[in-house]
This record gives structure tokens, sequence and C-alpha cells, in this order.
């Protein structure tokens, strides 16, 4: 019967072996390659088949040591007395580790990160400018404060309601391309392999039995506020120190939109001389647009300053103010209104009581004026009646003037109402 071999190799029998296999017994052996590169085997047997597992370098910066490579034998063998694949174990192990290494990886993918990635992806195949503009500001005005930071592979059904509710009845049409957009980019993130299960933007079977269909609901119109009661709305208004108060104060005055004044940077104003411009990135024609600011709007933005952050309306230092703010304001003080409608309670006072133009009142709500031709013989923006018009509405809305008398109030420079 042949000698069992123990402890059979030494340090320097290690370091000047050839190449081949050397046993140190016990199941422990050295591997010498040709190239003179050296590694410890760990050779068993379980369930009638032999089978090696590596346990490292014998050589080398990361060299184990005999002695250690002898310790982990012994340990090795005990889990084999004991019935335990090593080999499989260790094969387990890698898997898990693989396993967590994936699911952190899919944790850290936001949803703003894999809209973004899908936008540019796919901009260059999209129609037009205008269309790859609404994608990103509707995603960027109405998504991201909600999901934005959220990991992709989180996003549930109450998050998805949480974009769209507030503005499914006010702007129906907006809210119905917002949920198809966010639609495509969760399938984006489950074709990637960072999300499983079903879609919670889907409409069909799911959203359609929460939310109301888009054809039941006022299609191109938002309920509007009376022009004569705005006034007296605005001094309700002013009697509230809540950020969207002024938020919606500046909106009224200044007759943008919505997505507008939220996204609102503090690089885009011009205290000085009373401009704030909002880049085309961020408008729905997709051009720049200038916004003459009267007195009472500069006066709202050096307060609205004591609130830290990019943003001219923060919630937080990198946040905006949510897209539901100023709606949950109006309903708080009990207006059966839209955020939006005020735009039209703007443009039904320019019509009723003032003399200026169709071409500036449709321009200060950065409408697009007439066909193409036109618009190409059309330079200016015609600011400078602009902003006559919007100092006339903020002083309207102040109280200085009933309805009745706007009309004599506001007087059109020479020529305007032939512009």
């Amino acid at each position: 019967m042949p000698r069992k071999l123990f402890n059979a190799l030494t340090a320097v029998k290690v370091k000047n072996a050839a190449p081949g296999r050397h046993a140190d017994g016990m199941g422990l052996q050295l591997l010498v390659k040709e190239s003179g590169a050296r590694s410890w085997v760990y050779r068993f047997m379980l369930k009638g088949k032999s089978r090696d597992i590596g346990l490292g370098p014998a050589a080398g910066p990361d060299a184990i040591s005999l002695a250690d490579a002898r310790d982990l034998a012994a340990a090795l063998r005990l889990k084999v007395k004991a019935g335990i694949d090593p080999l499989e174990e260790r094969e387990r192990d890698a898997a898990s580790a693989l396993a967590e290494a994936q699911a952190a990886k899919v944790a850290a993918v936001t949803f703003k990160a894999t809209a973004e990635a899908y936008i540019a992806a796919n901009k260059e195949s999209w129609r037009n400018l205008k269309h790859r503009q609404q994608w990103e500001n509707t995603l960027s005005t109405y998504a991201y404060p909600v999901l934005g930071d959220l990991p992709v592979a989180e996003v549930d059904t109450p998050h998805v309601l949480k974009v769209l509710e507030p503005i499914w009845r006010e702007i129906p049409e907006t809210a119905s391309r917002l949920r198809g957009r966010i639609e495509t980019v969760l399938d984006s993130a489950k074709a990637r392999g960072y999300r499983q299960g079903e879609n919670p933007a889907r409409w069909r079977g799911h959203l359609a039995q929460i939310l109301p269909a888009r054809t039941k609901l006022s299609r191109g119109h938002h309920k509007a506020m009376p022009y004569a009661e705005v006034p007296a709305f605005i001094a309700a208004l002013r009697e509230r120190e809540a950020l969207a108060a002024l938020a919606l104060e500046f909106l009224i005055l200044t007759a943008a939109r919505s997505g507008e004044v939220i996204g609102a940077r503090w690089s885009e104003v011009d205290l000085a001389k009373a401009i704030w411009t909002v880049p085309a990135d961020r408008m729905k024609a997709g051009k720049e647009h200038r916004v003459p600011l009267p007195p009472r709007a500069v006066e709202i933005l050096e307060h609205a300053r004591q609130f830290e952050g990019d943003y001219v309306f923060a919630a937080t230092k990198k946040k905006p103010l949510s897209s539901m703010a100023m709606s949950m304001l109006l309903r708080r003080m009990k207006q059966d209104v839209t955020v939006h409608g005020f735009r039209s309670s703007f443009r039904d006072w320019a019509a009723e009581c003032t003399g200026y133009s169709h071409e500036v009142a449709e321009m200060a709500l950065a409408h697009t004026i007439g066909n193409a031709v036109e618009r190409a013989y059309r330079r200016g923006d015609l600011f400078e009646k602009r902003r006559k018009l919007m100092e006339a509405w903020a002083e309207y809305c102040a109280g200085h003037g009933a309805a009745g008398e706007a009309g004599t109030n506001v007087r059109p420079i020479r020529g305007e109402v032939a512009a």
C-alpha cells in the first residue's frame, strides 16, 4: 500500500519545482506551468468523482504561502467531509455576488437617466425639432420632479398617477402625451434589463380603469377665471405666504405657461432690464421667448431670492416647485379654474379692454403668428409694445381700474393697431 504524503513540499521546493503537478499531501498540490507560473490546487473526491479547485497563486506579489495553502486545503477538507462540494459553493457565491452587483447597478439607474438615454438614442429619427423639445419639456416639467431620481425599476402605478392626476383634467392632451412618453421610457428600461413586470403607465387594461378617457374631457379648453374676477383673486393670493402663491401670481402677470414658470432658472432672468428670457428648449413652439417683466413681477423675483436654488421657484436647491403645487393652491382657495386658464383670462382682457392688436397679444402668449411667409418677413418680437401691454395687465391685476375702465386706462402707442 503506497505511503500517504503529508507536508511533502518545502518553501524551497515550491520555488524551484519543475513544470508539472507536485503533491504536498492530503489533496494539496502545486501546479507549475511551462511558463513558470505557479498556483495551488486542492484535489478532492466527492460522490465518486475527482475534482480540482484552485486556491490562488504560489508565486508573485499576491502569492499564497505554503502554510496558508495548507490551511485553505484543511478548511476545504472539512467541507468535503460534510458532503459539501466547495467548487459548487464557490460558483453559487460568485453567481450571488454577480446578481447583487447587477441589482446594485440597476438600482442606480434612475428614471431620468433612462429617459435621457432613450431621447438621445431616438431624437435623430423624430420628425422635427419641436417634437424632440416637447418630449424633453413635458418630462422635465411634469415627470422628473416626481420620477426623476427614482430607480427606474421601482416606478409603479402610484408614482405614475402622482404625475398624471394633477394635470389629467386641466391639460388632457399634454397629460395623455406625457403618459405615452412615460410608458415608452419604462418599456425601454425593461428592454435594457433595468426593470421587470407590467408597465404601470400602460393605458389599456390598466390606467384606463383609473383615469377618465381623454375623449370625455374638454379638449383644447382650460377652465378660466373671468378677467373681472382676477384683481380680487390676486388680492387674496397676496395674503398667502406659500411659494406656490408667488409662482402663481408671477404666472398670471407674465401670461406664461406653468411649465415655463416652474422650470425658470435664475440664469434666464435679467432683473436690471426686467427681462426673463425663456430658452427655446423650454418653449412649446421651440423658439426663444423674451418676457417683459412688470414691476410687480420683478418684486416677486426679488422676494423669491430668499429661496436658495438654481430654480427661481425652488422646492429644494436642485429641484423646482412641483408641477401640481399651483393647482393644489387653487383647490385650497376653492377656485374651480385651471392654472393654464389664466392665459385665457389675460387674452380676453387684452381683446375687450385694450386697443392693442391681435399680434401683440398673441406674441405675449408666445403663440405662433401668421403663416410661414409672414413669419419670414417679421423679424421683431414687438417687445416694447408687449412691455406696455404687460405693465397695463399688471396694473389691472393690482386693482387699479375696473374692467369697464381698462379700455380708457390703456393707451396704445401710435401705429399700434396697424402693427
